[in-house]
């Protein structure tokens, strides 16, 4: 199957993705509002951010079930004392190719994108699927390589 306007093998760079992942983090949120967010938003985590949109850890669904195993108070915890302070990232020109490999060498689900230091969205293994073979949101292309 080709779609009219999308390169047959896909995009090339996370810079053409149409993001499914926008949520973001600010580091004092509780554990509750990160738990109540990704909830909401049907997402299993995204990035936290300091004040000025500045990439400072990511939180999973796994994170805040952790906490609640080992007895923390939802209300009582916020989002940086609960997240994996480990701040692996790429950028928007990254290859598609690269950002899988990554997300497979590190068992991520999500992957945030910087842009200019900060935080730009989070992409997908679905979306990097989507990406792979060209087809963006509801079949249209974002951009051209």
């Amino acid at each position: 199957m080709t779609v009219q306007g999308i390169p047959a093998d896909g995009l090339k760079t996370v810079g053409k993705i149409v993001p499914t992942n926008e949520v973001k983090f600010r580091e004092n949120l509780s554990g509750m509002e990160v738990a109540v967010e990704l909830l909401s938003q049907h997402t299993p985590g995204g990035a936290v951010v300091d004040e000025n949109n500045r990439f400072v850890g990511f939180i999973s669904e796994i994170d805040v079930l952790r906490a609640l195993e080992d007895g923390k108070d939802l209300n009582a915890v916020k989002a940086e004392d609960i997240m994996v302070k480990e701040r692996i990232s790429i950028t928007d020109t990254t290859s598609i190719k690269e950002a899988v490999k990554i997300m497979e060498d590190n068992r991520f689900l999500n992957l945030p994108i910087e842009r200019n230091g900060q935080v730009a969205y989070t992409v997908t293994r679905h979306d990097l699927l989507r990406a792979w073979i060209g087809l963006g949101l509801g079949g249209e292309f974002k951009g051209e390589d």
